[in-house]
Protein backbone atom coordinates (compact mmCIF):
# COMPACT_ATOMS: atom_id res chain seq x y z
CA UNK A 1 0.00 0.00 0.00
CA UNK A 2 2.75 2.69 0.77
CA UNK A 3 4.52 1.90 -2.61
CA UNK A 4 1.51 2.22 -4.08
CA UNK A 5 0.64 5.60 -2.34
CA UNK A 6 4.45 6.84 -3.15
CA UNK A 7 4.07 5.84 -6.85
CA UNK A 8 0.61 7.71 -6.69
CA UNK A 9 2.00 10.42 -5.09
CA UNK A 10 4.96 11.18 -7.66
CA UNK A 11 2.77 11.05 -10.25
CA UNK A 12 0.55 13.60 -8.83
CA UNK A 13 3.91 15.58 -8.25
CA UNK A 14 4.94 15.24 -11.64
CA UNK A 15 1.84 16.68 -12.85
CA UNK A 16 2.10 19.72 -10.83
CA UNK A 17 5.50 20.23 -11.91
CA UNK A 18 4.15 19.86 -15.62
CA UNK A 19 0.97 21.37 -15.96
CA UNK A 20 -0.13 22.63 -12.54
CA UNK A 21 -0.04 25.55 -10.02
CA UNK A 22 3.72 24.82 -9.49
CA UNK A 23 5.60 25.67 -12.97
CA UNK A 24 8.24 23.81 -13.67
CA UNK A 25 11.97 25.61 -13.87
CA UNK A 26 11.77 27.27 -17.41
CA UNK A 27 14.62 26.57 -19.90
CA UNK A 28 16.93 29.04 -20.50
CA UNK A 29 16.86 30.28 -23.93
CA UNK A 30 19.53 29.68 -26.09
CA UNK A 31 21.81 32.84 -27.47
CA UNK A 32 21.82 33.06 -30.41
CA UNK A 33 19.07 30.53 -31.36
CA UNK A 34 15.74 31.50 -32.43
CA UNK A 35 12.88 28.59 -32.01
CA UNK A 36 9.41 29.76 -33.29
CA UNK A 37 6.51 27.36 -33.48
CA UNK A 38 4.00 27.55 -35.70
CA UNK A 39 0.78 26.52 -35.71
CA UNK A 40 1.25 23.83 -38.05
CA UNK A 41 1.59 19.77 -38.18
CA UNK A 42 4.28 19.69 -40.72
CA UNK A 43 6.03 21.27 -43.77
CA UNK A 44 5.75 20.40 -47.56
CA UNK A 45 9.17 21.46 -48.32
CA UNK A 46 10.11 24.93 -49.64
CA UNK A 47 9.86 24.58 -53.62
CA UNK A 48 7.94 27.82 -54.33
CA UNK A 49 7.26 26.51 -58.11
CA UNK A 50 5.48 23.46 -56.83
CA UNK A 51 4.01 23.81 -53.74
CA UNK A 52 1.30 25.85 -51.75
CA UNK A 53 3.61 27.99 -49.74
CA UNK A 54 1.69 28.10 -46.50
CA UNK A 55 2.40 30.32 -43.51
CA UNK A 56 5.42 28.32 -41.45
CA UNK A 57 7.08 28.16 -45.16
CA UNK A 58 6.73 32.04 -46.17
CA UNK A 59 8.34 32.66 -43.06
CA UNK A 60 11.21 30.15 -44.02
CA UNK A 61 11.48 31.52 -47.84
CA UNK A 62 11.53 35.05 -46.42
CA UNK A 63 15.32 34.32 -44.51
CA UNK A 64 16.12 31.53 -47.14
CA UNK A 65 15.92 33.64 -50.63
CA UNK A 66 16.40 37.16 -51.59
CA UNK A 67 14.85 39.46 -54.44
CA UNK A 68 15.88 41.23 -57.04
CA UNK A 69 14.20 44.02 -55.00
CA UNK A 70 13.14 43.84 -51.16
CA UNK A 71 10.51 45.19 -49.25
CA UNK A 72 11.99 47.69 -46.41
CA UNK A 73 11.80 45.39 -42.99
CA UNK A 74 9.02 45.44 -41.39
CA UNK A 75 7.11 47.77 -44.01
CA UNK A 76 5.02 46.25 -46.96
CA UNK A 77 4.46 49.87 -48.61
CA UNK A 78 5.02 49.67 -52.52
CA UNK A 79 6.86 53.21 -52.42
CA UNK A 80 9.76 51.48 -50.24
CA UNK A 81 11.57 49.36 -52.15
CA UNK A 82 15.18 48.46 -51.59
CA UNK A 83 18.21 46.83 -53.56
CA UNK A 84 18.02 43.46 -53.09
CA UNK A 85 20.25 40.68 -55.46
CA UNK A 86 19.49 43.96 -57.53
CA UNK A 87 22.06 46.64 -56.61
CA UNK A 88 20.24 49.33 -59.20
CA UNK A 89 17.89 49.45 -61.97
CA UNK A 90 16.42 51.37 -64.73
CA UNK A 91 13.26 51.59 -66.82
CA UNK A 92 12.78 52.73 -70.54
CA UNK A 93 10.56 55.77 -71.22
CA UNK A 94 7.63 53.50 -71.60
CA UNK A 95 8.18 51.40 -68.87
CA UNK A 96 8.44 47.89 -71.20
CA UNK A 97 12.28 47.67 -70.47
CA UNK A 98 13.38 46.99 -67.25
CA UNK A 99 17.45 46.63 -66.85
CA UNK A 100 18.81 45.00 -63.31
CA UNK A 101 22.22 45.46 -62.51
CA UNK A 102 23.43 42.46 -60.38
CA UNK A 103 25.41 42.19 -57.24
CA UNK A 104 28.37 40.47 -57.65
CA UNK A 105 30.13 37.92 -55.25
CA UNK A 106 26.79 36.65 -53.80
CA UNK A 107 27.53 32.99 -53.00
CA UNK A 108 24.86 30.20 -52.66
CA UNK A 109 24.16 27.82 -50.05
CA UNK A 110 25.91 25.14 -49.41
CA UNK A 111 29.20 25.62 -52.16
CA UNK A 112 26.80 25.91 -55.30
CA UNK A 113 29.14 28.56 -56.09
CA UNK A 114 28.61 32.19 -57.32
CA UNK A 115 24.82 33.87 -57.76
CA UNK A 116 24.41 35.42 -61.86
CA UNK A 117 22.10 36.57 -64.07
CA UNK A 118 21.75 33.27 -65.59
CA UNK A 119 19.53 31.95 -61.90
CA UNK A 120 17.36 35.35 -62.19
CA UNK A 121 16.71 34.16 -65.80
CA UNK A 122 15.99 30.59 -64.66
CA UNK A 123 13.66 31.86 -61.67
CA UNK A 124 11.67 34.43 -63.40
CA UNK A 125 10.82 32.43 -66.73
CA UNK A 126 9.99 29.12 -64.15
CA UNK A 127 7.50 31.31 -62.51
CA UNK A 128 6.27 32.77 -65.57
CA UNK A 129 5.96 29.16 -67.21
CA UNK A 130 4.96 26.56 -64.52
CA UNK A 131 4.57 28.20 -61.31
CA UNK A 132 1.55 28.69 -59.37
CA UNK A 133 1.72 32.16 -59.28
CA UNK A 134 2.20 32.61 -63.43
CA UNK A 135 -0.56 34.94 -63.13
CA UNK A 136 1.91 37.76 -62.42
CA UNK A 137 3.87 37.21 -65.06
CA UNK A 138 2.22 36.69 -68.01
CA UNK A 139 3.40 39.83 -69.50
CA UNK A 140 6.87 39.08 -69.08
CA UNK A 141 7.62 38.75 -72.73
CA UNK A 142 11.50 38.72 -72.41
CA UNK A 143 13.78 37.53 -69.62
CA UNK A 144 17.37 37.62 -70.80
CA UNK A 145 20.75 37.74 -69.63
CA UNK A 146 22.86 40.20 -71.25
CA UNK A 147 25.98 39.95 -69.45
CA UNK A 148 26.64 37.40 -66.22
CA UNK A 149 25.70 40.07 -64.05
CA UNK A 150 22.69 42.39 -65.94
CA UNK A 151 19.07 41.13 -66.34
CA UNK A 152 16.69 42.72 -68.72
CA UNK A 153 13.00 42.14 -68.33
CA UNK A 154 10.56 43.14 -71.57
CA UNK A 155 6.95 43.23 -70.99
CA UNK A 156 4.39 42.86 -73.50
CA UNK A 157 2.27 45.71 -71.57
CA UNK A 158 2.46 47.69 -68.60
CA UNK A 159 1.69 46.09 -64.88
CA UNK A 160 0.64 47.21 -61.77
CA UNK A 161 3.85 46.78 -60.20
CA UNK A 162 7.01 45.24 -61.61
CA UNK A 163 9.71 45.82 -58.72
CA UNK A 164 6.31 44.04 -56.67
CA UNK A 165 6.59 41.37 -58.88
CA UNK A 166 10.37 40.62 -58.54
CA UNK A 167 10.59 41.57 -55.06
CA UNK A 168 11.61 38.96 -52.09
CA UNK A 169 7.80 37.21 -51.95
CA UNK A 170 6.32 34.69 -53.68
CA UNK A 171 7.52 34.45 -57.97
CA UNK A 172 10.43 37.83 -56.98
CA UNK A 173 12.32 35.07 -54.62
CA UNK A 174 16.01 33.68 -56.81
CA UNK A 175 17.06 30.10 -56.47
CA UNK A 176 19.99 28.44 -58.21
CA UNK A 177 19.36 27.06 -61.01
CA UNK A 178 22.12 24.21 -60.40
CA UNK A 179 20.75 23.26 -57.09
CA UNK A 180 17.14 22.66 -58.44
CA UNK A 181 18.41 20.76 -61.62
CA UNK A 182 20.88 18.68 -59.49
CA UNK A 183 18.08 17.78 -56.78
CA UNK A 184 15.08 17.67 -58.69
CA UNK A 185 12.10 16.93 -56.84
CA UNK A 186 14.41 16.63 -53.90
CA UNK A 187 15.04 20.15 -53.88
CA UNK A 188 11.70 21.00 -51.85
CA UNK A 189 13.38 19.47 -48.85
CA UNK A 190 16.73 20.37 -49.80
CA UNK A 191 16.42 24.27 -50.88
CA UNK A 192 19.28 26.56 -51.72
CA UNK A 193 19.26 30.00 -51.59
CA UNK A 194 21.15 32.79 -50.93
CA UNK A 195 19.99 34.53 -47.56
CA UNK A 196 21.15 35.04 -44.24
CA UNK A 197 20.38 31.59 -43.32
CA UNK A 198 20.65 27.95 -45.06
CA UNK A 199 19.03 24.89 -44.61
CA UNK A 200 20.50 21.92 -42.28
CA UNK A 201 17.91 19.35 -41.52
CA UNK A 202 14.04 18.38 -41.48
CA UNK A 203 11.96 16.21 -38.99
CA UNK A 204 8.69 15.48 -40.38
CA UNK A 205 5.92 16.85 -37.75
CA UNK A 206 8.59 17.87 -35.71
CA UNK A 207 10.92 20.74 -37.28
CA UNK A 208 13.07 22.10 -39.27
CA UNK A 209 16.59 23.59 -38.59
CA UNK A 210 18.64 26.46 -40.61
CA UNK A 211 21.85 27.79 -39.76
CA UNK A 212 23.49 30.97 -40.29
CA UNK A 213 25.24 31.85 -43.63
CA UNK A 214 28.00 33.44 -42.69
CA UNK A 215 28.85 34.51 -46.23
CA UNK A 216 25.82 36.53 -46.57
CA UNK A 217 26.36 39.53 -48.93
CA UNK A 218 24.82 41.85 -46.00
CA UNK A 219 27.28 40.30 -43.50
CA UNK A 220 28.12 37.87 -41.08
CA UNK A 221 24.05 36.69 -39.09
CA UNK A 222 24.20 37.03 -35.88
CA UNK A 223 21.92 33.99 -35.01
CA UNK A 224 23.40 30.54 -35.18
CA UNK A 225 20.49 29.02 -35.80
CA UNK A 226 17.24 28.85 -36.53
CA UNK A 227 14.50 26.55 -35.45
CA UNK A 228 11.46 25.77 -37.01
CA UNK A 229 8.76 23.81 -34.65
CA UNK A 230 5.65 22.16 -35.90
CA UNK A 231 2.98 22.37 -33.20
CA UNK A 232 -0.51 22.64 -34.24
CA UNK A 233 -1.88 21.65 -30.40
CA UNK A 234 -2.32 25.43 -28.97
CA UNK A 235 -1.85 24.20 -25.30
CA UNK A 236 1.99 22.76 -26.38
CA UNK A 237 2.67 25.68 -28.10
CA UNK A 238 1.63 27.97 -25.18
CA UNK A 239 3.61 25.56 -22.56
CA UNK A 240 6.41 25.70 -24.74
CA UNK A 241 6.41 29.08 -24.82
CA UNK A 242 5.84 29.55 -21.24
CA UNK A 243 8.84 27.52 -20.15
CA UNK A 244 11.13 29.08 -22.67
CA UNK A 245 11.41 26.52 -25.13
CA UNK A 246 10.79 28.71 -27.73
CA UNK A 247 11.07 32.65 -28.49
CA UNK A 248 8.38 33.19 -30.89
CA UNK A 249 4.96 31.47 -31.23
CA UNK A 250 2.47 31.99 -33.43
CA UNK A 251 -1.17 32.58 -31.48
CA UNK A 252 -4.65 32.30 -32.16
CA UNK A 253 -5.82 35.41 -33.95
CA UNK A 254 -8.86 35.84 -31.40
CA UNK A 255 -9.50 38.64 -28.63
CA UNK A 256 -9.41 35.85 -25.71
CA UNK A 257 -5.69 34.54 -26.74
CA UNK A 258 -4.35 38.27 -27.02
CA UNK A 259 -5.99 39.03 -23.95
CA UNK A 260 -4.81 35.99 -21.55
CA UNK A 261 -1.23 36.39 -23.52
CA UNK A 262 -0.60 40.02 -22.56
CA UNK A 263 -0.28 38.89 -19.06
CA UNK A 264 2.68 36.38 -19.39
CA UNK A 265 6.30 38.06 -17.95
CA UNK A 266 8.93 39.03 -20.13
CA UNK A 267 7.11 38.82 -23.77
CA UNK A 268 4.83 40.62 -25.85
CA UNK A 269 1.85 40.53 -28.31
CA UNK A 270 2.65 41.33 -31.63
CA UNK A 271 -0.55 42.21 -34.10
CA UNK A 272 0.41 43.52 -36.85
CA UNK A 273 -0.50 43.85 -40.69
CA UNK A 274 -1.72 44.09 -43.25
CA UNK A 275 -3.63 40.68 -42.40
CA UNK A 276 -5.82 38.33 -44.52
CA UNK A 277 -8.61 38.58 -46.16
CA UNK A 278 -11.05 35.57 -45.49
CA UNK A 279 -13.09 34.86 -47.55
CA UNK A 280 -15.28 31.83 -48.81
CA UNK A 281 -15.27 30.60 -52.35
CA UNK A 282 -18.81 29.29 -53.64
CA UNK A 283 -18.09 26.90 -57.06
CA UNK A 284 -20.52 27.95 -59.20
CA UNK A 285 -20.38 24.86 -61.19
CA UNK A 286 -21.11 22.79 -58.49
CA UNK A 287 -24.67 22.18 -56.80
CA UNK A 288 -25.56 23.62 -54.80
CA UNK A 289 -24.24 26.83 -55.28
CA UNK A 290 -24.54 26.74 -59.43
CA UNK A 291 -28.15 28.65 -58.11
CA UNK A 292 -26.99 32.41 -57.26
CA UNK A 293 -29.93 32.34 -54.78
CA UNK A 294 -28.40 29.49 -52.42
CA UNK A 295 -25.16 31.60 -52.61
CA UNK A 296 -26.89 34.95 -51.87
CA UNK A 297 -28.85 32.96 -48.88
CA UNK A 298 -25.35 31.55 -47.74
CA UNK A 299 -24.61 35.20 -47.58
CA UNK A 300 -27.64 36.49 -45.62
CA UNK A 301 -27.38 33.74 -43.57
CA UNK A 302 -23.92 34.81 -42.16
CA UNK A 303 -24.20 37.12 -39.23
CA UNK A 304 -20.17 39.36 -39.51
CA UNK A 305 -20.91 41.46 -36.55
CA UNK A 306 -21.43 38.40 -34.27
CA UNK A 307 -18.15 36.74 -35.92
CA UNK A 308 -16.13 39.32 -35.52
CA UNK A 309 -17.31 39.86 -31.98
CA UNK A 310 -16.35 35.68 -31.71
CA UNK A 311 -12.82 36.36 -32.92
CA UNK A 312 -11.92 39.79 -31.66
CA UNK A 313 -12.16 43.64 -32.50
CA UNK A 314 -8.17 44.21 -31.65
CA UNK A 315 -7.66 41.17 -34.53
CA UNK A 316 -10.54 41.86 -36.65
CA UNK A 317 -11.40 44.54 -39.45
CA UNK A 318 -14.53 44.30 -41.47
CA UNK A 319 -14.78 44.20 -45.14
CA UNK A 320 -17.50 43.97 -47.28
CA UNK A 321 -15.59 43.54 -51.22
CA UNK A 322 -12.58 40.95 -52.33
CA UNK A 323 -9.80 43.63 -52.35
CA UNK A 324 -9.45 45.18 -48.80
CA UNK A 325 -10.03 48.74 -48.28
CA UNK A 326 -6.42 49.28 -47.87
CA UNK A 327 -5.17 47.95 -51.54
CA UNK A 328 -4.91 50.46 -54.49
CA UNK A 329 -7.81 50.03 -56.42
CA UNK A 330 -10.60 48.78 -53.39
CA UNK A 331 -14.33 49.91 -53.46
CA UNK A 332 -16.73 49.37 -51.10
CA UNK A 333 -19.87 50.89 -52.98
CA UNK A 334 -20.63 47.14 -54.01
CA UNK A 335 -23.47 44.90 -52.86
CA UNK A 336 -23.64 44.08 -49.57
CA UNK A 337 -25.43 41.10 -47.88
CA UNK A 338 -26.37 42.20 -44.87
CA UNK A 339 -27.51 39.76 -42.13
CA UNK A 340 -31.04 38.47 -43.11
CA UNK A 341 -32.03 35.36 -42.34
CA UNK A 342 -35.24 35.43 -43.30
CA UNK A 343 -34.31 36.61 -47.00
CA UNK A 344 -32.14 33.42 -46.89
CA UNK A 345 -34.77 31.15 -45.98
CA UNK A 346 -36.69 32.96 -48.96
CA UNK A 347 -33.95 32.18 -51.38
CA UNK A 348 -33.95 28.71 -50.18
CA UNK A 349 -36.83 27.67 -50.62
CA UNK A 350 -37.48 29.55 -54.19
CA UNK A 351 -34.00 27.36 -55.16
CA UNK A 352 -35.97 24.10 -54.25
CA UNK A 353 -34.57 23.80 -50.95
CA UNK A 354 -37.81 24.50 -48.34
CA UNK A 355 -36.56 21.69 -46.12
CA UNK A 356 -32.65 22.63 -46.06
CA UNK A 357 -29.50 21.09 -47.56
CA UNK A 358 -26.68 19.38 -46.75
CA UNK A 359 -23.00 19.68 -48.17
CA UNK A 360 -19.29 18.40 -47.15
CA UNK A 361 -16.36 20.83 -47.19
CA UNK A 362 -12.78 19.90 -45.91
CA UNK A 363 -10.98 22.93 -43.36
CA UNK A 364 -7.73 23.06 -42.23
CA UNK A 365 -6.67 21.90 -38.85
CA UNK A 366 -5.60 25.61 -38.33
CA UNK A 367 -7.18 27.89 -35.91
CA UNK A 368 -7.41 30.91 -38.30
CA UNK A 369 -9.81 28.35 -40.94
CA UNK A 370 -11.47 26.37 -38.50
CA UNK A 371 -13.04 28.26 -35.91
CA UNK A 372 -14.95 31.08 -38.17
CA UNK A 373 -15.82 27.86 -40.39
CA UNK A 374 -17.38 26.56 -37.08
CA UNK A 375 -18.45 29.54 -36.12
CA UNK A 376 -20.66 29.89 -39.93
CA UNK A 377 -21.57 26.04 -39.53
CA UNK A 378 -23.52 27.49 -36.44
CA UNK A 379 -25.56 30.54 -38.48
CA UNK A 380 -25.97 28.63 -41.42
CA UNK A 381 -27.92 25.53 -39.30
CA UNK A 382 -30.30 28.30 -38.41
CA UNK A 383 -32.03 28.51 -41.93
CA UNK A 384 -31.17 25.52 -42.92
CA UNK A 385 -27.81 25.08 -44.43
CA UNK A 386 -25.99 22.09 -42.90
CA UNK A 387 -22.08 21.93 -43.66
CA UNK A 388 -20.34 18.88 -42.44
CA UNK A 389 -16.77 19.95 -41.60
CA UNK A 390 -14.00 17.77 -42.23
CA UNK A 391 -10.81 18.78 -40.21
CA UNK A 392 -7.92 18.25 -42.19
CA UNK A 393 -4.04 18.54 -41.59
CA UNK A 394 -3.01 22.07 -43.82
CA UNK A 395 -0.78 20.73 -46.28
CA UNK A 396 -3.32 17.97 -47.06
CA UNK A 397 -6.60 20.97 -46.95
CA UNK A 398 -4.52 22.86 -49.67
CA UNK A 399 -3.94 19.83 -51.93
CA UNK A 400 -7.78 18.76 -51.69
CA UNK A 401 -9.26 22.57 -52.47
CA UNK A 402 -6.56 22.58 -55.38
CA UNK A 403 -8.61 19.21 -56.82
CA UNK A 404 -11.84 21.18 -56.36
CA UNK A 405 -12.81 19.09 -53.18
CA UNK A 406 -15.08 22.33 -51.93
CA UNK A 407 -18.44 23.32 -52.79
CA UNK A 408 -17.77 26.45 -50.72
CA UNK A 409 -14.04 27.18 -49.81
CA UNK A 410 -12.88 29.10 -47.17
CA UNK A 411 -9.35 30.99 -47.93
CA UNK A 412 -6.80 33.20 -46.54
CA UNK A 413 -4.70 35.50 -48.29
CA UNK A 414 -2.15 38.49 -48.07
CA UNK A 415 -0.96 40.02 -51.74
CA UNK A 416 0.67 42.64 -52.89
CA UNK A 417 -1.48 45.37 -51.91
CA UNK A 418 -3.18 46.38 -55.40
CA UNK A 419 -6.09 45.08 -56.62
CA UNK A 420 -4.92 43.14 -59.52
CA UNK A 421 -3.37 40.72 -57.07
CA UNK A 422 -6.03 39.61 -55.63
CA UNK A 423 -8.78 39.70 -58.50
CA UNK A 424 -6.67 37.89 -61.47
CA UNK A 425 -5.24 35.19 -58.88
CA UNK A 426 -8.91 34.75 -57.30
CA UNK A 427 -11.38 35.24 -60.59
CA UNK A 428 -9.49 35.44 -63.89
CA UNK A 429 -10.89 32.32 -65.94
CA UNK A 430 -7.11 31.83 -66.76
CA UNK A 431 -6.91 30.77 -62.69
CA UNK A 432 -9.29 28.55 -62.48
CA UNK A 433 -8.33 25.29 -60.51
CA UNK A 434 -7.96 22.41 -62.68
CA UNK A 435 -6.43 24.27 -65.35
CA UNK A 436 -2.90 24.39 -66.38
CA UNK A 437 -2.77 27.98 -65.85
CA UNK A 438 -4.66 27.58 -62.48
CA UNK A 439 -4.12 29.79 -59.85
CA UNK A 440 -6.55 30.13 -57.14
CA UNK A 441 -10.18 30.35 -58.71
CA UNK A 442 -11.60 28.16 -56.45
CA UNK A 443 -15.40 29.61 -57.62
CA UNK A 444 -14.53 28.53 -61.61
CA UNK A 445 -15.83 32.31 -62.55
CA UNK A 446 -15.20 33.73 -65.58
CA UNK A 447 -17.13 36.73 -65.89
CA UNK A 448 -14.72 39.54 -65.22
CA UNK A 449 -11.48 38.78 -67.92
CA UNK A 450 -12.09 41.69 -70.01
CA UNK A 451 -12.02 44.16 -67.25
CA UNK A 452 -9.20 42.75 -65.46
CA UNK A 453 -7.16 42.48 -69.24
CA UNK A 454 -8.14 45.86 -69.64
CA UNK A 455 -7.25 46.96 -66.40
CA UNK A 456 -3.74 45.43 -67.03
CA UNK A 457 -2.95 47.61 -69.76
CA UNK A 458 -4.88 50.79 -68.88
CA UNK A 459 -2.19 53.30 -68.05
CA UNK A 460 -4.12 56.38 -67.06
CA UNK A 461 -4.60 55.35 -63.43
CA UNK A 462 -7.97 56.86 -62.46
CA UNK A 463 -9.27 54.18 -65.79
CA UNK A 464 -7.40 51.50 -64.60
CA UNK A 465 -9.11 51.90 -60.83
CA UNK A 466 -12.45 52.39 -62.30
CA UNK A 467 -11.93 48.93 -64.34
CA UNK A 468 -10.88 47.42 -60.69
CA UNK A 469 -13.97 48.45 -58.92
CA UNK A 470 -16.24 47.59 -61.89
CA UNK A 471 -14.77 43.96 -61.29
CA UNK A 472 -15.89 43.88 -57.77
CA UNK A 473 -19.07 45.40 -58.35
CA UNK A 474 -19.73 42.23 -60.61
CA UNK A 475 -18.05 39.65 -58.30
CA UNK A 476 -20.20 40.80 -55.45
CA UNK A 477 -23.48 41.33 -57.44
CA UNK A 478 -23.13 37.22 -58.46
CA UNK A 479 -22.28 36.81 -55.19
CA UNK A 480 -19.46 34.27 -56.41
CA UNK A 481 -17.43 34.99 -52.90
CA UNK A 482 -18.51 35.98 -49.30
CA UNK A 483 -15.70 38.12 -47.96
CA UNK A 484 -15.86 38.19 -43.99
CA UNK A 485 -12.73 39.96 -42.53
CA UNK A 486 -9.75 40.95 -42.49
CA UNK A 487 -7.94 38.72 -40.11
CA UNK A 488 -4.35 40.51 -38.41
CA UNK A 489 -1.35 38.48 -37.56
CA UNK A 490 -0.87 37.22 -33.80
CA UNK A 491 2.49 36.13 -32.56
CA UNK A 492 3.89 36.02 -29.24
CA UNK A 493 7.67 37.12 -28.45
CA UNK A 494 9.65 36.77 -25.33
CA UNK A 495 11.54 40.21 -24.66
CA UNK A 496 15.04 38.94 -25.46
CA UNK A 497 14.49 38.59 -29.40
CA UNK A 498 15.43 41.81 -31.24
CA UNK A 499 13.95 41.53 -34.68
CA UNK A 500 16.33 44.34 -35.74
CA UNK A 501 13.10 46.47 -37.31
CA UNK A 502 10.09 48.30 -36.29
CA UNK A 503 7.27 45.78 -37.01
CA UNK A 504 4.19 47.26 -39.23
CA UNK A 505 3.44 45.08 -41.89
CA UNK A 506 4.40 42.30 -43.60
CA UNK A 507 3.64 39.91 -46.39
CA UNK A 508 5.45 37.21 -44.79
CA UNK A 509 2.46 36.03 -42.78
CA UNK A 510 4.92 35.93 -39.30
CA UNK A 511 7.93 38.07 -37.93
CA UNK A 512 10.40 38.10 -40.15
CA UNK A 513 13.59 37.56 -39.41
CA UNK A 514 16.81 38.77 -40.78
CA UNK A 515 20.98 38.77 -40.56
CA UNK A 516 20.54 41.62 -37.83
CA UNK A 517 17.85 39.97 -35.66
CA UNK A 518 19.29 38.63 -32.13
CA UNK A 519 18.13 36.53 -29.45
CA UNK A 520 19.78 37.53 -25.70
CA UNK A 521 19.74 35.30 -22.41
Amino acid sequence: MKSKALVTGLVCLFALLTWGGITAPAAQAKEGVLTIAFDAGDTPGWDIYRQAILTPDKFVCSFLYNGLVRFKPGDMDPTKFEPDLAEKWEKSHDGLTWTFHLRKGVQWHRDFGEFTSEDVVYSLTTARDSGWMRMDFTAFKEIKALDKYTVQIVLSQPIPSLLGTVADYHGGWIQCKAAREKLGKDYGLNPVGTGPYQFQEYIPKQRSVFVANEKYFRGKPKLKKVVVRYMPDLASREMAFRKGEVNVVEGVREQQWVNKMKDVPDSKVMIFGPGEILFVHFNVTKKPFDDIRVRKAYCYAVDKKALIDFIGKDVTVPVFSPVPSDYLGATEKVERYDYDPEKAKKLLAEAGYAGGLSFEDVVTEQAAYRRPMEALQAQLKKVGIDVKLRVLEHPAFHKLIRQGSNAATPFNCARFPIADYILSQFFHSTSMIGKPTAALNFSMYDKVDDLLDKARVETDPQKQIALWEQAQQKIMADAVVLPLYVLKFVFARSNSVDFGYDLKSTLFLAPPIYWNTTVSK
